[in-house]
């Protein structure tokens, strides 16, 4: 009781401060004065809602008493890294043996095989370079293939619960029982999917990445709470110890902003051409190289290959602890190669130079052709460094604030990973979208200046 007393305070304080920024404020008015921004807003907070209250309707036939804090999937969710991550991801839907306990996850899976074929299979490449009607095709595949990934992974999770929670069965392991549960959850699943396309469609950001967001930012006052009882009760611990993570989070979200907005631009001088009475071109404009071109992509598969030693059982104690050195210096490993090799495959600088030639553009100082492709590659190179070098300190930071802060599990993934890099990004890409509308109709947008740094 006392602990939703703090969190009621501190959510009190933080409405009162921000209403003490007139210009939020005035933001906010404009924001609703906007019909159509307003319903779109409101859209997509109501079907947020509707998924946050899925994450809490337990599977029928299983007895909720015996869920939640110190029950046996609450531990293992605590002790193996990449269940505690999926529970993260679902918002506590996956620990709460809810109906939308596997979220969007395997629809992820799903559409990571379909960028991985693209990559080897000429006819999913083929389809990639056919605009709409190709997108609609691949779209097909990917909820086709999400079923089948859906088939392996709910029977999957059903067998993990029985095993650590057989008491948690009301009606026993049967057989009816596993099918039964398993089209629940691939149901759960599917409707996730359909509440994400409608935010995308009718409300605002997208879809899917808002419904992973706002599953990890459930989970963060439930996180803030524990880290800050376990500081004050510990006699190792104190106040002041936890305004100082407080601080360092604060930092790591401002460096990660810095990081994710930053670009290299590259100028392009396009040749004077005069049709009729008028002119065209003659004016220089920029490449914007996004410094982290990848996004959180490397984080989710080197995760996943990290995965794969914690499996076997001479390697369990070694790779399955996220403090350990080993794991964390082959995860940061696997980020800087897949960021070099992700990178390379979005972005193609023969193709930019193509294109740059069609138009009648060119690099100042700079030949067009080959020696446009190797600038743009060399460019891309260097930036791609420091990028690669971000995300592994990201990666492996929650493992370095428990080792060498002491905080707790649930609270550290918070420090970095494929959390923070989704909750960032999702939240700037929103916040453009929200600033699109009101530049649109003259009104201020959400920075002080008019603009989200970083948008070209």
């Amino acid at each position: 009781m006392n602990g939703y007393l703090i969190a009621g305070v501190i959510i009190v304080l933080i409405v009162l401060l921000l209403a003490t920024n007139k210009k939020l404020v005035e933001t906010l008015k404009n924001i609703y004065k906007i019909e159509e921004l307003r319903k779109r807003i409101a859209y997509t907070l109501g079907l947020l809602l509707v998924f946050r209250l899925g994450c809490f309707v337990v599977i029928p036939g299983i007895d909720p008493n015996t869920l939640g804090e110190g029950s046996a999937l609450a531990d293992q969710m605590n002790s193996n890294t990449l269940l505690g991550l999926l529970d993260v991801f679902s918002g506590g839907a996956f620990a709460n043996a809810a109906i939308l306990a596997l979220g969007v996850m395997p629809y992820i899976t799903a559409s990571i095989i379909i960028q991985l074929l693209g990559m080897m299979v000429p006819a999913v490449q083929k389809l990639q370079k056919e605009g709409e009607s190709g997108r609609r095709k691949l779209n097909q595949w990917t909820r086709l293939l999400t079923i089948g990934v859906l088939c392996i992974q709910a029977p999957a999770y059903v067998a993990n619960l029985y095993r650590e929670m057989p008491q948690a069965f009301v009606y026993g392991g049967t057989i009816y029982f596993y099918a039964y549960a398993t089209v629940i959850l691939i149901a759960g699943t599917l409707f996730t999917m359909w509440l994400g396309e409608r935010i995308t469609d009718k409300g605002i950001g997208n879809g899917v990445s808002m419904i992973i967001m706002i599953g990890i930012v459930a989970r963060l006052p439930q996180a803030l709470l524990a880290e800050f009882t376990a500081r004050v009760s510990t006699s190792t611990g104190s106040l002041i110890m936890f305004v100082v993570e407080i601080a360092l989070l604060f930092m790591v979200f401002l460096v990660s902003i810095a990081v994710l907005q930053a670009v290299r631009k590259i100028p392009v001088q396009y040749a004077k051409r005069i049709i009729g009475n008028k002119q065209y071109g003659g004016v220089r404009q920029y490449i914007p190289l996004k410094l982290n071109a990848a996004n959180v992509m490397p984080i989710i598969f080197a995760q996943a290959l990290v995965m794969i030693p914690a499996l076997i059982p001479g390697l369990q104690a070694t790779f399955a602890n996220i403090q350990g050195f080993w794991y964390n210096f082959t995860l940061a490993v696997l980020v800087i190669a897949f960021t070099y090799f992700y990178t390379a495959i979005i972005i193609n600088p023969q193709m930019m130079a193509d294109d740059m030639k069609r138009n009648g553009g060119f690099i100042p100082g700079v030949k067009p052709g080959k020696q446009t492709v190797s600038y743009i590659d060399t460019i891309m190179t260097r930036i791609t460094l420091p990028g690669s070098i971000f995300l592994a300190l990201v990666a492996i930071m929650p493992g370095l604030a428990m080792k060498f802060l002491g905080v707790q599990q649930q609270f550290a993934y918070f420090y970095g990973g494929t959390s923070l890099l989704i909750m960032v990004g999702v939240v700037l890409d929103t916040l453009k979208q929200i600033e699109s509308y009101l530049l649109m109709r003259h009104y201020d947008g959400l920075m002080k200046t008019g603009r989200i740094q970083g948008r070209y």
